[in-house]
């Protein structure tokens, strides 16, 4: 089972933190258009999880990936890290979300991932408050060491359900893999644009389960430029220290980009499947069980 998945923010956040440069939005709606395309040409749906605030902002973003056939899921309302809310904030953040997203798309949003992966060991009560509010499907488990977010101490990244408090969600993790001693999400983000293609795809083949994540960035090749100190605190609740800065647009710049030559490559050789295709074809009665 491979699934394809996109975290769709990059309108809202072009506008909220930079103003809205028109050559930024020429270069998302090319990009946007032409991976439509790409996808349509190899007979592929995809789970494309999006902002709230981008169908009030961006409503003919959502409204197209919805008309092309995709399944439309909630990345929270305004990108902010889940670690950074507490209950009452995350439950009004996300049934906001949701309602924007559902009201604009005509479909019901039932899949959702944390922006960076934010459901860690210390804020998992979060699985409580996305059931509560109608999500079914989750992909917000990375279960390895990140700088933002990250799960390490999850026992697996194969699908599972969870259950936290008797809520119940059925979960699909980020897969890993081991390299140098090192856990590694291969499969999406940074490693994806670092890692050659014929090691991605060796590795996904290897595996009968693979979860693929990118951002629209992620697939264009211009650099992205440092932040400024305050840009950065802004947008990521932390210091931002020149090394913190220097580290992240080092981590935005991996590779010579080549991400989309590389998604194009993968997505013509193998089969893909959104969240929502998935979940009908998984036995759930037999999956694993994981109680938090």
């Amino acid at each position: 089972m491979n699934i394809i998945t996109f975290d769709i923010e990059e309108w809202y956040l072009e506008k909220t933190f930079y103003g809205g440069r028109e050559f930024k939005y020429r270069q998302f709606d090319e990009m946007f258009h032409k991976l439509l395309d790409e996808l349509d040409k190899q007979g592929i749906k995809a789970t494309f999880f999006c902002v709230g605030k981008l169908a009030l902002e961006f409503p003919e973003v959502v409204k197209t990936i919805a008309a092309r056939g995709h399944e439309v899921g909630c990345h929270s309302n305004e990108h902010t890290w889940l670690d950074k809310m507490d209950e009452m904030v995350l439950r009004s953040d996300t049934s906001e979300a949701i309602k924007a997203l559902e009201d604009v798309s005509g479909q019901k949003v039932v899949s959702y991932r944390a922006p960076a992966f934010s459901i860690t060991e210390k804020n998992k009560w979060a699985f409580g408050i996305l059931s509560e509010c109608g999500i079914e499907n989750d992909s917000s488990v990375f279960p390895a060491p990140r700088d933002f977010g990250g799960y390490p101490t999850f026992p697996q990244d194969t699908p599972c359900r969870i259950n936290y408090q008797g809520a119940i969600i059925n979960e699909f993790p980020i897969p890993q893999i081991s390299l140098f001693g090192k856990q590694l999400a291969f499969s999406g983000g940074g490693y994806f644009r670092l890692l050659p293609y014929s090691y991605v795809r060796q590795q996904m083949q290897k595996r009968d389960y693979n979860i693929c994540y990118f951002h629209l960035k992620d697939l264009i090749k211009e650099k992205i430029g440092m932040l400024s100190k305050a840009q950065y605190e802004e947008y990521f609740k932390e210091p931002g220290t020149l090394y913190n800065r220097w580290s992240r647009y080092l981590k935005d710049n991996l590779s010579g980009g080549d991400a989309y030559i590389k998604l194009s490559k993968l997505i013509s050789k193998l089969s893909f499947v959104s969240i929502l295709e998935a979940e009908k074809t998984v036995q759930w009665d037999v999956m694993n069980k994981i109680q938090l």
